[in-house]
């Protein structure tokens, strides 16, 4: 009896330590989190970013640029969970900065100057291209161009 309650109870335990150790983003406090990289106010839910450590621990942008040039000067792109920007075209929304389209045009300002904006689909980035001018980047193409 005491050996089925030592069990249980190692069980329970262990599924405790798995879901508590669960690495997720956070959701981003909007004028209360501050940039990591320029430690600006976070701010505007159409141009923030985060990414969260494989260990699970999640830092705030106030731009995509913001994210770029942090992960340009750490080199830390492989340590990284997640890596997010938000869509422009649904504020607030974070998707993953490796499969985002990415539009950089002087008619949509963001906070640090950039004029980078982030969408969930080539579709919708053309769209905006088409409206506002510019050019669209991956990620990757979107690392080499920001590089400092």
């Amino acid at each position: 009896m005491k050996a089925q309650i030592i069990n249980i109870i190692s069980i329970f335990s262990l599924l405790l330590v798995l879901v508590a150790c669960k690495v997720e983003p956070e959701e981003i406090k909007y004028g209360k989190d501050k940039c990591l990289h320029c430690d600006m106010m976070v701010v505007s839910k159409t141009h923030s970013a985060q990414y969260v450590t494989k260990k699970g621990k999640a830092f705030m942008f106030d731009s995509a640029e913001c994210l770029v040039w942090e992960i340009d000067e750490e080199k830390n792109e492989d340590k990284l969970e997640f890596l997010l920007v938000t869509d422009y075209a649904n504020p607030g929304k974070l998707i993953d900065a490796r499969k985002a389209t990415f539009l950089i045009s002087e008619k949509i300002k963001s906070p640090m100057g950039a004029n980078l904006s982030s969408f969930s689909s080539k579709e919708t980035a053309e769209k905006f291209l088409d409206e506002n001018g510019g050019k669209l980047f991956s990620w990757e193409q979107l690392k080499v161009k920001l590089a400092k």
